[in-house]
């Protein structure tokens, strides 16, 4: 970047700063653009730290730096409209691209000027320009009209493109380093040090020692201490490495490598780009020195993680055990991030469609974050795994990338291999879909990509006599009964079949949408005569077994498949049967109690002191990454690294406190809280459309109160519980009617900014409600 372009893009920040003062009477610049999903697209690394680099300086040297590289040759742009006002929605934007800063300041962009649009699209804008050059610099700038009132120009933001443009292809950042302070040393002898960092990450030591004379140091690297040791043989997949340093005399910084492990860093296994170097996850380190002694100045943990913002997610409440899981669950997904594509920790260090999934829709809940997940979800189209459920969990990560973006390239980039996915080529005449029935042949494989095998159904991980369990053990399926029909793969089936018909409906492929919405509905009915024993009120199996487990149960509930008419005596099955899951199960599990209303049941879950839950990770285990299984009598081989048993991150924002998207790209959502007995609780979860807030209180039986802060140019339907007869209902100081929603009273349409709403169970109220609540006609 040229010292003018740096010059003006500073002003232009001033000038952004200034107004911000001025946010209640007018709009202020948009915010937080985004190329291809990336915000961060002007920031070079230099050996994965940040740097004062320029992208023009990345062009000239790309071997020594990294920056985050446009692919695509029409590339879609975003931003966040600003205006704190109530009840504004964006009713026009002007885009200008230039190849230079100093144009788009002249007001001469040469490369597109969108001139006004009139629209409300925001966040998936596509670039309409001259075509693009491949290993070019560009800068671009956009303004909004909010309510039809203009804003200024938002700060230019530049962005580099690849040396090769495609129709589409996935932009990503680079791995990110952070160095890192330890939260003790302790110095056990005159030769040995301690020290701990506080919690684990996936890194390498940085020394910096001085030394009278050449000698050597030991250095101990482990997840697990015993005392004030590292405990050298942690068992189970477990880490610890020991090192010899050699030290040269005086005063020198030494970076310790770490050696490649053989069990991930082979075959399918993700590897560290070369510019970062290989990293394992530690907490400890022991330093060991020999007779002839060193001065230690520095002891710093190099982390590598994926570009992440700690600060754009925030959960309290009135519970210690619930905080602490959400903060254990939050730092998992960062710190698993090493890789920058979703691996099942470390041991293997290979994606999984139900551990890209679930950690998919944590990293959504924790950070405004995107590419990564869609980088994940695109890598497991073309690189499969073995079991049946899994590959089907790709249509949902598809729809949840359009859903959380408003941003259908990838799944119009996949539209055919989605449809594969369904396994709708398994479907027997029922409708039901088997492995077992000689229809997996190599072309059917081959439309899914999986090149070698065949499918085989899962349900839960790990299953008896598998993955370091033995034969005598149950593993976690709870006495699940494999038939030729399997409840569970249905249950999968039918959700992607549903899913697959919303995502051919916005491609507008009408013919296939009405095609898989008519299977759903074939395969719907089919469930509900074939799979429910009507006797006992609960799902089986599958064809041919009068066994019901947990899974036969939890999956159907989750996906939408349980009649009212059946729900309680699902859930009452389900409630006999505990945690009787894996992390991986618990998801679902989660979900489907939040979305039956059984939140009492669900936070006791949660919050559970038992082996099966996160508090045990935490207070039992000793672990500050989630684990691959509740402890290690369920997995003995399991590691300490595991970002699918994080499930709370996104239960805990989207199911708990009820923040979800209703249509694309966050343009409405809703806030529909089933707090139970908590209460306080404050939360802050960050959207493609800016960022939203809300804190609420809770006297069940007697009020609820709700704050909430909307980003400018969405729409809210908020929903507050209702526990008492007669309430009287608020809405910023105003009494209002509304609608009642089974155990819910329904505000609609709540517009943009600050709005306070409460619920009132008082019988000697009387007051009539002085005005209606606010509509989609009312906002300005």
């Amino acid at each position: 970047m040229k010292t003018s372009d740096k010059i003006i893009i500073a002003t232009a920040f001033a000038t952004a700063v200034t107004l911000r003062g001025f946010a209640a009477s007018g709009p202020l610049p948009p915010s937080h653009l985004t190329c291809e999903l990336l915000e961060r697209t002007d920031l070079v690394f230099s050996n994965c730290y940040p740097s004062s680099f320029s992208l023009s300086d990345y062009l000239r040297d790309p071997v020594h730096l990294q920056a985050p590289v446009v692919q695509s040759s029409e590339p879609m742009l975003g931003w966040v409209v600003n205006d704190s006002r109530n009840n504004v929605l964006q009713t026009g934007y002007q885009i200008q691209v230039a190849t230079s800063a100093q144009k788009l300041a002249a007001g001469t962009p040469n490369v597109w000027d969108s001139g006004k649009v009139v629209s409300d699209e925001s966040v998936a804008v596509k670039f309409g320009g001259a075509p693009l050059k491949a290993s070019s610099v560009y800068y671009w700038r956009a303004r909004t009209w909010n309510n039809g009132e203009a804003s200024f120009f938002s700060i230019p933001k530049a962005f580099v493109t690849g040396t090769n443009l495609v129709a589409h292809g996935t932009s990503r950042y680079p791995l990110q380093k952070t160095d890192e302070k330890p939260t003790a040393i302790v110095e056990v002898s005159n030769q040995v040090s301690f020290v701990d960092y506080g919690r684990a990450a996936f890194g390498r030591l940085r020394l910096t020692i001085e030394s009278p004379s050449d000698t050597s140091l030991t250095i101990r690297l482990g997840e697990v201490a015993v005392g004030k040791r590292v405990n050298q043989n942690p068992g189970g997949s477990r880490r610890f490495k020991e090192l010899v340093l050699p030290v040269e005399k005086g005063l020198k910084t030494y970076v310790v490598a770490i050696p490649p492990d053989k069990r991930n860093t082979e075959k399918s296994a993700i590897r560290i780009p070369a510019y970062a170097g290989e990293v394992m996850p530690f907490r400890y380190c022991e330093i060991i020195q020999s007779d002839e002694p060193v001065v230690i100045k520095k002891i710093t943990r190099e982390s590598l993680h994926y570009p992440f913002d700690d600060a754009a997610a925030a959960f309290h409440s009135s519970d210690q055990t619930l905080d602490d899981i959400w903060e254990l669950c939050k730092y998992s997904i960062k710190a698993t991030s090493f890789a920058g594509v979703y691996v099942d920790g470390d041991r293997e260090r290979i994606p999984y469609e139900a551990d890209a999934l679930i950690n998919q829709k944590c990293h959504y809940a924790v950070d405004r974050e995107y590419s990564m997940a869609r980088t994940s979800s695109e890598y497991l189209i073309h690189h499969p795994t073995w079991p049946t459920e899994w590959p089907m969990q790709s249509v949902m990560l598809a729809w949840n990338d359009y859903l959380f973006t408003g941003n259908l390239e990838s799944a119009r980039n996949h539209y055919a291999d989605l449809k594969a996915k369904t396994l709708i080529q398994l479907a027997e005449p029922t409708g039901f879909i088997s492995t077992r029935t000689g229809k997996q042949s190599r072309e059917f494989l081959s439309s899914i990509h999986l090149e070698k095998g065949t499918l085989r159904d899962i349900v839960d991980w790990p299953q008896s006599g598998a993955a370091g369990v033995g034969k005598a053990e149950a593993g976690e399926t709870d006495g699940f009964v494999f038939t030729n029909v399997n409840t569970v793969v249905n249950a999968y089936h039918f959700h992607a079949l549903e899913l697959m018909a919303q995502i051919a409906a916005a491609l507008g492929e009408s013919p296939d949408a009405k095609f898989f919405a008519d299977r759903a509905a074939k395969v719907k009915v089919a469930f509900n005569e074939k799979l429910f024993d009507a006797k006992r009120g609960v799902y089986v199996d599958g064809l041919g077994t009068d066994h019901a487990s947990l899974h036969a149960n939890l999956f159907p509930l989750a996906f939408g498949l349980v009649p009212s008419k059946r729900r309680n005596s699902v859930l009452k099955f389900i409630e006999s049967r505990d945690m009787a899951c894996s992390v991986y199960g618990a998801q679902h599990l989660l979900d489907g109690l939040y979305e039956a209303g059984a939140a009492d049941y669900a936070l006791h879950l949660l919050t559970t002191n038992g082996i099966r839950g996160w508090a045990h990770m935490i207070r039992e285990v000793g672990t500050t990454i989630t684990l691959e299984a509740w402890d290690d009598q369920f997995k003995p081989n399991q590691d300490w690294n595991h970002a699918w048993g994080a499930a709370p991150a996104n239960i805990i924002p989207f199911q708990l406190m009820g923040v979800q998207p209703t249509s694309p790209g966050w343009k409405t959502f809703q806030i529909k809280p089933q707090p139970s007995g908590l209460k306080y609780v404050s939360l802050t979860v960050p959207t493609i459309r800016g960022t939203i807030e809300i804190s609420m209180t809770n006297q069940p039986g007697k009020k609820f109160d709700l704050k909430i802060f909307s980003p400018a140019n969405t729409v809210a339907n908020v929903y507050l519980p209702v526990s008492g007869n007669e309430p009287k209902v608020m809405l910023d100081g105003n009494r209002q009617t509304v609608v009642s929603d089974g155990s819910f009273v329904r505000f609609t349409a709540v517009g943009s900014g600050t709005h306070v709403l409460s619920v009132t169970f008082d019988h000697s109220l009387v007051d009539k409600p002085k005005s209606s609540v606010l509509g989609a006609s009312a906002l300005k």
